[in-house]
């Protein structure tokens, strides 16, 4: 019964204090002028935030039954001289409801509905946003006088506008939802939501230990956090931009697709294939426009890769550093590339598209304990990439390639009309059949052997660099053999049997013991001056041209079989057998064509056949009566005294 009683009791006491509160809400909305509402919200935020809003359009004030003010069309930090650094279209705040009971107005939170804040950066690197933030940093200071006010301010629907005078760069991010937690108690601010940049919905969220530090210059710490379907960024350390920008920490990113981030956020595409999975990880150090990163650890399409990178944004943007890894697989970067298409085998005609190479520079070392290059398999390998005023190379140091070892130059700069190409490379006691064939598709030539040329040209696509080809060659190989013929078996046989061919001419090996050639490239077609093989028991010497672009050959040559000595050598001095011949068609699978004649003369079969057919060259060239055979005629022999006289040239004729 007591109990009851208490409980009635408490519910009255309740019902009373909600009463008075109601009635006194309803009083002050009769008392309690709106301008007076007005002036002293605008006084709290100028104390804030050290902005004083400037009101151009309607103020409603609704005390009852919540204290709430409503602003349209506000600007903040309009100094009279622009644009503002911040306009919203309704401006809305939410009084507290104790104080308010007493008569005080004071600011519960604020919100921002659809603001357009602009950040604009002058070529000196000043803001629009600079003298703003000073105010804001001396309206934040400790004071004892300081009256503590609202710690949250919302932003719903806003757009937020980017602007770098200096590079000419504009960007807008749209449908801003953030919660401000502004430092009115603690040091700290904190600010989460999500806003859209191209396209893309991305989650942020933004803390400094000490806001008032931060704005001021001195160091505070930093945890800044994004995540968005195109890419994942976090940093964790501390910032300070007094007397310069300074930021350390741990830096971490990652994306699915490093393709699709670069194609979002500066809408460039990299040249070729890859550039998929990526992650970095790595202690950050900024100074300035400089970002260095150390121990990094980065990966990359399954390439993981240790050491430093530098990042130079001061003017014209840059990149620098080294990086080691145990195993790089650049398949799929050169799985774009075609150099033949893959129907009729004929070079590739895609136009180049280098447009890339001017926004960047890049000096970068990388070294691999081992290198997948498509089919290739290189072993250790050291190269050095340079990116400078367009201009591409690749600098072989030293790679463990087709058995051997590589060195030299690869070069690559846009140039009127398509691309500009240049190489210089060396290829010591490799695996010919195995350069070559990865290299030009040749695979004709085993054994070891050393390889160079040096080449230039221009051209708008793979198959007009061939046509504008310029340069040297050379090719030297001991111990070997050229795959496709048996020149030593067939020239035995033909030397017994001339008339005796076979499918010897496109089956079988051809050792020999030295392979030499020195070649000249003029406009895409190769001059095939001196080249000579020497087998155990053969010589073979060639002539000619290749065409590069036709991917085509015209080459003549000599075999010679050479007689043995009398210890079992064969005789350079003295070749038993020799046989002209000529090398026609596709670089893939070229015609052996030996000379016809040469074999029917050696033949004691052919021999009536010749003969028949050098009578009846005889009859058909023999003048008629009364003519004269012609000056050339090895027949003119043969005509009767009284026709070389009447032939016979006449003075005074």
């Amino acid at each position: 019964m007591i109990a009851a009683i208490g409980i009635k009791r408490l519910g009255l006491a309740a019902a009373t204090l909600a009463g008075a509160a109601f009635a006194a809400l309803v009083l002050l909305s009769l008392l309690i002028p709106a301008d007076t509402v007005r002036d002293s919200i605008k006084a709290e935020i100028r104390a804030v935030t050290g902005l004083d809003p400037v009101l151009r359009g309607d103020v409603a004030v609704s005390l009852f039954p919540s204290g709430t003010v409503v602003f349209d069309q506000v600007a903040l930090g309009d100094n009279g001289g622009g644009e503002p650094a911040m306009t919203v279209e309704q401006l809305v705040v939410r009084l507290r409801f104790f104080p308010l009971l007493i008569g005080r107005v004071e600011i519960a939170d604020v919100s921002l509905v659809r603001p357009t804040i602009t950040i604009s950066f002058t070529p000196d690197g000043r803001s629009n946003w600079s003298s703003h933030v000073e105010m804001l940093a001396r309206a934040l200071q400790p004071s004892p006088d300081r009256v503590v006010s609202f710690s949250e301010i919302r932003i719903g629907d806003g757009k937020v506008i980017l602007r770098d005078e200096a590079r000419k760069i504009t960007e807008t991010l749209s449908n801003v939802e953030f919660a401000l937690a502004w430092p009115s108690i603690s040091k700290t601010f904190a600010a989460t939501g999500r806003f859209i940049w191209h396209d893309e919905i991305i989650e942020g969220a933004f803390s400094l230990s000490d806001f008032v530090a931060a704005l001021v210059g001195d160091r505070s710490g930093l945890k800044v956090r994004f995540s968005g379907a195109p890419v994942k960024f976090a940093f964790d350390g501390y910032i300070s931009h007094s007397p310069t920008l300074r930021m350390e920490g741990t830096l971490a990113a990652d994306s699915p697709s490093l393709r699709d981030t670069l194609r979002w956020a500066a809408h460039r595409t990299p040249p070729g294939g890859g550039f998929g999975r990526f992650s970095l990880k790595a202690q950050t150090n900024v100074v300035g426009g400089n970002v260095g990163l150390s121990g990094v650890n980065v990966e990359l399409d399954g390439n993981v890769g240790e050491g430093a990178l530098t990042f130079v944004a001061d003017g014209r943007q840059s990149v620098q550093g080294t990086l080691a890894t145990e195993g790089l697989d650049l398949t799929p970067y050169v799985s774009a590339i075609r150099l033949l298409t893959t129907g009729d085998r004929s070079w590739e005609r895609v136009p180049f598209t280098l447009d890339g190479l001017n926004d960047l520079d890049v000096d970068l070392r990388l070294s691999a304990a081992r290198v997948t290059l498509a089919n290739a398999k290189l072993g250790r390998t050291a190269v050095a990439t340079n990116l400078h005023g367009g201009h591409f190379t690749v600098t072989v140091g030293e790679s463990e390639a087709f058995g051997g070892v590589v060195k030299g130059s690869f070069g690559l700069a846009q140039a009127p009309g398509g691309a500009e190409m240049k190489a210089q490379l060396q290829f010591a006691d490799v695996d010919l059949d195995q350069c070559l064939g990865e290299l030009f598709g040749i695979r004709r030539i085993e054994g070891k052997g050393n390889l160079g040329f040096a080449v230039d040209s221009r051209g708008d696509s793979v198959y007009g660099l061939t046509k504008g080809l310029n340069g040297t060659a050379n090719l030297i190989s001991r111990k070997g053999a050229i795959a496709g013929l048996n020149v030593e078996q067939l020239l035995k046989r033909l030397a017994k049997s001339p008339l005796s061919g076979g499918n010897e001419l496109r089956s079988g090996k051809t050792p020999y013991n030295l392979l030499s050639a020195n070649l000249k490239i003029e406009q895409g077609t190769i001059n095939v001056d001196d080249v000579h093989i020497e087998g155990p028991a053969l010589r073979l010497g060639l002539a000619g041209s290749a065409s590069i672009p036709a991917r085509d050959l015209d080459l003549t040559g000599t075999a010679s079989l050479l007689a043995a000595s009398t210890n079992g050598a064969a005789d350079a001095a003295a070749p038993a057998f020799e046989l002209p011949f000529m090398v026609r068609g596709p670089w893939d699978d070229p015609l052996l064509l030996p000379d016809v004649q040469v074999l029917m003369k050696r033949s004691g079969a052919a021999a009536p056949l010749l003969e028949t057919i050098r009578n009846s060259a005889a009859r058909t060239q023999r003048p008629a009566d009364g003519e004269c055979p012609p000056a050339a005629s090895q027949e003119f022999a043969s005509v009767d005294a009284n026709d070389k006289s009447r032939c016979a040239p006449q003075p005074g004729r």
